[in-house]
């Protein structure tokens, strides 16, 4: 899958400001929008699909589940989506009050037409594929501009699940730090000093 690497934080710049992951939430949203606005203001066209025919009360979570833990399994040495719980951390992202609307709906209709694309080729949802059939889906719609992006998102958000401090969700019991032998600074944020309870 094809990763994007973050900009470079200046060496004068508080690598813990509340605004730097924001700022750089803006700099990802600016190339999605572009590319969604290019297709007509439809995700969907990008990935080759008519207009959704998805349930109403489609609950996107589980597919989101399923495809964070294919990005990054578990293994022997090291741990996985699931390990590292990325699924709450995903939902403490989407919860933000703080983060574009765009954003938000980029995540969640990404989800949706993958669903759809699913049962388009192979008759089943998502999550009801076999490790290879997931594996050639995801390839597929990385084939695309929208598809690439959007999985290159969800693997951004993977790897702040693995590194950010647990109480925003992930890295749980501070699995990541553990795992790539980091120590934190202190103190680290916990309930009510977390950037989302900070005043703006």
């Amino acid at each position: 899958m094809i990763r994007r690497s973050r900009p470079r934080i200046a060496d004068n710049e508080d690598k813990h400001d509340a605004d730097a992951l924001p700022a750089w939430r803006r700099h990802l949203i600016s190339r999605r929008q572009f590319l969604i606005t290019a297709s007509g203001g439809s995700i969907g066209l990008l990935f080759g699909l008519p207009a959704s025919a998805t349930a109403d009360d489609y609950d996107p979570w589980p597919t989101l589940a399923a495809v964070l833990d294919h990005l990054l399994p578990s293994e022997p040495d090291s741990p996985g989506a699931v390990d590292i719980n990325a699924l709450a951390y995903l939902r403490f992202v989407v919860d933000d009050s703080r983060i574009d609307a765009k954003e938000r709906e980029f995540i969640l209709q990404g989800n949706r037409w993958l669903d759809d694309l699913s049962i388009k080729r192979i008759g089943r949802p998502f999550v009801a594929l076999d490790l290879d059939q997931k594996e050639q889906l995801l390839r597929q719609i990385a084939g695309s501009a929208a598809g690439e992006n959007w999985l290159s998102t969800l693997i951004s958000y993977l790897l702040e699940a693995l590194l950010s401090a647990p109480a925003y969700g992930g890295n749980t019991d501070q699995m990541g730090w553990r795992w790539l032998e980091y120590v934190p600074g202190f103190p680290l944020p916990g309930p009510g000093t977390r950037y989302t309870e900070l005043p703006l």
